[in-house]
């Protein structure tokens, strides 16, 4: 028998969904004849994680501290000069990159066994 369940194969799989649910059947029907009431599945366990109230004073705690720090930086308003207007930093366009031509990597493909025969021949064993 295998310990696996990815080792089973397709029929042994719908043979232990058959098992299954002709177990759970059979557990109503015992519940129903005892008088109990059936037994629920155990509950899945909630993900760990904070809670939104943590989540929150979290939050809250850290727009004080920037805040704080906000207020501490500020230095006596001088008079400004004229505004000058920056032009926004752009990201270059999410453009793919052209495909290298076989020339170009036969020529980078040289340059990098020139670059570690001269390395090898040193007696190092990297750059």
């Amino acid at each position: 028998m295998a310990n696996n369940i990815s080792d089973l194969s397709l029929s042994e799989l719908k043979q232990a969904v058959q098992l299954k649910e002709q177990i759970a059947k059979l557990q109503t029907e015992l519940s129903t004849l005892l008088g109990s009431a059936p037994s629920a599945p155990p509950a899945a366990a909630k993900p760990s994680g904070m809670s939104a109230a943590a989540k929150a004073r979290l939050s809250a705690m850290a727009k004080a501290r920037w805040a704080k720090i906000k207020a501490g930086n500020k230095a006596p308003a001088k008079a400004a000069p004229a505004a000058k207007a920056k032009a926004p930093v752009k990201a270059g366009p999410a453009t793919k990159s052209k495909p290298m031509s076989a020339a170009a990597k036969a020529k980078l493909s040289a340059l990098a066994k020139a670059r570690w025969a001269k390395v090898k021949a040193a007696g190092k064993k990297g750059l």
